[in-house]
């Protein structure tokens, strides 16, 4: 990669230009509004992995429930998980209770002023830091995401994948130069709008829309879909399981997932390792429930995590009666919506607890 300076004063003239593009037509989102640290963290570690139009409605509820830090501190963790439900990545719930706990607790509930403050709360990594210290506190620090990585990529034509360690160090060095010391806020949101909006990550960018185009190499070449580079991903590991909606007396079964690990403390359906026929499904429980009907198969479901996709098949199994040492926690259909998080893998088989066909 070229030197860091050559690109600095190439493009050095690209920060105004795009501080006043995102003025001019940055979305109003509402953590914008009010750009105070609580909002400008909440939103942020929602936005991750996560689409704009997704989030809002969470942000706009999780304020409504959990209105300061205080709050988010003493929420009971299952009324938190349950606000979160349908989100994912539910770490990053926890970790923001874990912080605001630490805020509560060691900092007399004033949040930190620096970036280095930030860096030691829990869940909070260096673009999470560099987001709220520029936008919330106008401090000069970058904040560089996928989306950032992606437009200097393109900017850059850089022949070399941006995610990797040194590379990535190298171009958080390079925003880091080019941040206008009275603006840095809205430079790095100007980044981030860029590759939300224009710069986009699947497909053509909207080059004609970009107000630095100019300056694009990749652009210039009419490369623009060469870049970002990759490295290879792994292969996604596939699990087969077979879900099993067991309803009782109204109610519907679920255990709790262990306190660690994959979907950590949430509740699901009672569910088996591979793909079970219905023979198998009925004994699988034999020695807790006495099935009062043969089982009725439910539409087939995927999901998708990182690394793992769940391919899931499912009956419905109705119960005559519960034996002793029964496991399973039983659900009422308003329990299930209000009361219990249960993770968006599960989505496909829920609308059948609510009188839906699966």
């Amino acid at each position: 990669m070229d030197s860091i300076a050559s690109y600095q004063m190439e493009l050095g003239p690209t920060s105004r230009l795009l501080t006043q593009w995102y003025r001019a037509v940055r979305r109003d989102l509402p953590w914008r509004r009010d750009p105070m640290p609580y909002h400008v963290w909440i939103s942020e570690i929602m936005l991750q992995q996560t689409r704009v139009q997704a989030v809002i409605p969470y942000y706009e509820r999780f304020l409504s429930q959990f209105p300061d830090v205080q709050a988010l501190a003493n929420a009971p963790e299952e009324a938190l998980l349950k606000c979160w439900e349908g989100l994912g990545y539910y770490s990053r719930a926890r970790n923001l209770q874990r912080a605001a706990q630490m805020i509560c607790s060691q900092l007399g509930g004033q949040f930190p002023t620096d970036w280095e403050g930030w860096m030691q709360l829990p869940g909070v990594g260096p673009y999470t830091a560099g987001a709220v210290c520029s936008i919330a506190y106008s401090l000069p620090v970058p904040a560089v995401d996928g989306n950032v990585l992606r437009v200097f990529s393109r900017l850059m034509a850089l022949e070399e994948d941006p995610a990797s360690p040194p590379v990535k160090k190298a171009l958080t060095a390079l925003v880091a130069s080019l941040i206008p010391p009275q603006s840095p806020g809205d430079y790095n949101q100007a980044l981030m709008e860029l590759g939300a909006t224009v710069c986009l990550p699947n497909g053509a960018p909207l080059c004609d829309r970009c107000p630095v185009r100019a300056f694009c190499r990749a652009y210039q070449n009419d490369t623009q879909l060469l870049f970002p580079l990759k490295s290879p991903k792994k292969p996604r590991k596939v699990l087969p399981m077979t879900v099993f909606l067991l309803e009782y007396q109204g109610q519907w079964a679920l255990q709790q997932r262990p306190a660690k690990g994959l979907l950590a403390g949430l509740w699901e359906f009672p569910h088996a390792d591979g793909t079970l026929d219905s023979s198998k499904a009925v004994s699988y429980f034999g020695e807790w429930i006495i099935p009062a009907g043969a089982p009725s198969p439910l539409k087939p479901a995927s999901h998708l995590f990182t690394h793992l996709e769940w391919r899931m098949t499912g009956f419905r199994i109705p119960v005559q009666s519960v034996l002793p040492g029964c496991p399973f926690c039983w659900a009422k259909p308003e329990q299930l919506q209000n009361q219990y998080p249960i993770p968006s893998a599960y989505s496909a088989f829920l609308p059948v607890c609510f009188g839906k066909k699966g």
